[in-house]
């Protein structure tokens, strides 16, 4: 069933499948990377956690009305995925302060937002993802207005979707980022994944941190925080 390797990136590798155009494998690894590669590590069963929790929310968003390119799960590590081309956009969004965005503006970590933020960054590894406004975006991307307000708008809805989900088994969403591919009738859908590498997740009322932010600070065991979520989501998502 499985092809030749399409692409390997810091966390996953794509592969073809064997007489299906419109599919793709992805294969998550056991790596963990921080700051643009330059800290990483290798844990033994990271990928399996990353690819059961993307399988989950994916399916979640999938039942809630959103598209995405999630078909099924193949394996504890694989996925099977709609294929897309992929625009070169990161989509983030914030519902509370802290990051990039708090570093920058001088807020208090863990200050909510009126309303969700959405900011757009570059996906450029060799420039950092730098954070752009529309008009590049338009430039950089070939994305249309209409298509990046569209963009937006569905990252608003998975935002929607995902808050009282994480809220039912504990959890606040503070932020998360979102990518974006193209059908081969250029109709777009979110890609990529959808996982504590890609979210910030505390839990409830003691703001302890469950996402990736536990490596990047070096404040406990990544794979237990990993695990501690999967076993919230298979108790509370009822997919």
């Amino acid at each position: 069933m499985k092809g030749s390797l399409l692409y390997e990136g810091k966390a996953k590798k794509v592969y073809t499948i064997l007489g299906e155009d419109n599919q793709l494998i992805l294969e998550y690894k056991d790596e963990v990377t921080a700051f643009n590669g330059v800290k990483k590590d290798y844990l033994p069963g990271k990928g399996r956690l990353i690819n059961l929790i993307s399988s989950i929310l994916f399916a979640y968003c999938n039942q809630q009305g959103i598209h995405t390119h999630f078909i099924d799960s193949l394996s504890d590590t694989e996925q099977i995925v709609e294929h897309t081309r992929m625009i070169p956009l990161e989509v983030v969004v914030r519902n509370k302060a802290t990051g990039s965005i708090q570093k920058r503006l001088g807020l208090e970590e863990g200050v909510a937002f009126k309303e969700p933020i959405v900011q757009l960054y570059y996906k450029e590894d060799a420039l950092n993802d730098p954070f752009i406004n529309e008009g590049e975006a338009k430039m950089l991307t070939g994305c249309t207005s209409e298509e990046l307000h569209y963009i937006q708008a569905e990252a608003k809805k998975v935002n929607k979707v995902l808050l009282p989900l994480f809220q039912r088994i504990g959890l606040q969403l503070i932020d998360f980022k979102l990518e974006f591919g193209r059908r081969h009738d250029r109709t777009i859908i979110v890609a990529d994944e959808l996982s504590p590498d890609t979210c910030r997740l505390w839990e409830a009322g003691s703001n302890r941190k469950l996402d990736k932010d536990v490596f990047r600070q070096e404040i406990g065991s990544l794979l237990e925080s990993y695990e501690e979520i999967l076993t919230r989501l298979e108790a509370g998502a009822h997919v």
